[in-house]
């Protein structure tokens, strides 16, 4: 079993959703589709990228800054444990209830 917490606050979650559906994607892209502020993207991204699972590469396009994220192979790794984790706590739930 993996260590949820980084993972499991739904900020990081939803990041690691949008980021496993994509090659790499910059800060904009990444803010226009989650709707968070600069400041909670920002703090977020950092968790991520400090528990090694996405990878930052800051550059310059027309003069600008320009940050891409994409995740890291043991990004990729444990958010598919994760997954399966959930998966398997979800159908033990669903199976009680029925």
């Amino acid at each position: 079993m993996i260590d949820n917490d980084t993972i499991h606050s739904r900020p990081r979650l939803l990041l690691l959703v949008v980021l496993s559906s994509v090659e790499e994607c910059n800060f904009k892209f990444l803010k226009s589709k989650l709707e968070f502020t600069d400041g909670v993207l920002s703090v977020h991204l950092t968790k991520l990228e400090e528990a090694g699972y996405i990878k930052t590469v800051k550059s310059f396009l027309n003069k600008r800054p320009n940050t891409v994220y994409s995740l890291t192979r043991s990004g990729q790794l444990d958010f598919l444990e994760y997954i399966e984790e959930m998966e398997s706590l979800f159908d033990i739930a669903k199976n009680a209830l029925l």
